[in-house]
């Protein structure tokens, strides 16, 4: 796997993974309408352009096909961590997260926060992240609940 830092030219690959992961999650924990829905965010929502052009990320890759990113917009904040369905819960997430975490601690940050999906949480969680609250969200009128999380990064 090759880690590389996220160039705007990635954006249309970037998609790809994005839609990949979350077409490919359990339909026992979200449902088909969810999956839809959340996955246009890509093409909808013009956040998430702006966290890969103004954002800072990473990406893996395989025999050069993007297999996995996240992205920290602005900068104390994740804002998009996903891995194509073939290639999760093979390390991918961990290799991303700490590479973030080391980022933003060079960088002087004290702590990091995220919005966990009910699949993310966990890696989150062993990763030493603390759940601050359950939330609930509306995606394209879709009902959606996920997990505030944050982190120190920095003891002073």
């Amino acid at each position: 796997m090759n880690l590389r830092q996220i160039t705007i030219k990635d954006q249309l690959e970037l998609k790809k993974v994005y839609f990949d992961s979350i077409q490919s999650l359990d339909e026992n924990i979200y449902s088909q309408e969810q999956k839809r829905a959340w996955s246009s965010q890509a093409w909808d929502n013009p956040d998430f352009d702006k966290s890969i052009i103004k954002g800072k990320g990473w990406l893996l890759s395989e025999k050069g096909i993007i297999i996995a990113f996240a992205t920290r917009y602005p900068i104390n904040r994740i804002a998009l961590f996903y891995c194509k369905g073939e290639f999760q819960r093979k390390g991918c997430g961990s290799k991303l997260l700490h590479k973030l975490e080391d980022e933003a601690k060079k960088e002087g940050l004290d702590s990091l926060s995220t919005e966990a999906s009910l699949i993310s949480y966990e890696l989150f969680l062993k990763n030493e992240w603390e759940i601050i609250r359950k939330e609930k969200v509306t995606i394209n009128n879709i009902f959606f609940e996920r997990y505030k999380m944050t982190k120190i990064i920095r003891i002073n």
